[in-house]
């Protein structure tokens, strides 16, 4: 299973990758202009911030055939293609692409995925990840749901492509497509850190301190 941060911010990519295994960042070019960086500085600081065994996932912002296929030539010359995957919108342009792409073996990402008829046709297409936006479906209808079945149609027709399930409004959405067991995920820093934080935790360390250093005087072992 595959969770990777949904951002440019290299500070919050930084800290949550320093006490957690986190396989890669994925981008786009609305989380890249909010970043206010250029796109070639972001670039940089993601392959001086992850290792060569995380993914970088990043998008075209061509919307026409020729231009897709230039930009995913550009996307893929990225710390020379070592885990780089080129993210293409699920358009009649952007599937015409996705086998062009794939054939010169650049790994791809569908994407802007709204219904599984769309990832279905993205997957025949031969992209290695489809990527539902599940909050963004939701509006549409059961968004979880549908992406759950998603990933048995895969499973039923011996599709490769993985669902890497992305746009979430709050945690519960994560909860129940882990517990679905969808093999790839995206996440945003502050749901991520959402997932890892409790109150309870907190409290429960508190008094385990306390209680030591009331029998011991001291708050190490």
């Amino acid at each position: 299973m595959e969770f990777f941060i949904d951002s440019a911010d290299i500070e919050a990519i930084r800290e949550l990758c320093s006490f957690l295994p986190i396989d890669g960042v994925t981008t786009n070019p609305t989380i890249i202009t909010k970043s206010g960086k250029e796109p070639e500085q972001v670039f940089a600081e993601l392959c001086e911030a992850l290792t060569e065994d995380q993914k970088i996932i990043a998008q075209v912002v061509a919307t026409d055939y020729e231009g897709i296929l230039a930009e995913a030539d550009k996307i893929a010359s990225i710390r020379g293609g070592k885990n780089i995957v080129v993210k293409i919108p699920v358009t009649r342009e952007g599937l015409r692409a996705i086998p062009v792409v794939k054939a010169k073996g650049i790994s791809v990402l569908a994407t802007g995925i709204y219904s599984p008829d769309q990832a279905f046709w993205a997957a025949k297409a031969g992209a290695d990840y489809l990527a539902p936006y599940v909050n963004r479906m939701c509006n549409y209808g059961d968004g979880v749901g549908q992406v759950i079945e998603l990933v048995q149609t895969l499973a039923q027709y011996g599709m490769e492509a993985k669902v890497c399930a992305a746009s979430f409004k709050n945690v519960d959405q994560v909860h129940q497509l882990l517990a679905a067991g969808v093999p790839s995920i995206t996440v945003n820093p502050d749901t991520i850190r959402d997932m890892v934080g409790h109150p309870g935790t907190a409290i429960a360390v508190d008094e385990f301190t306390a209680n030591w250093e009331k029998a011991y005087g001291r708050t190490t072992l």
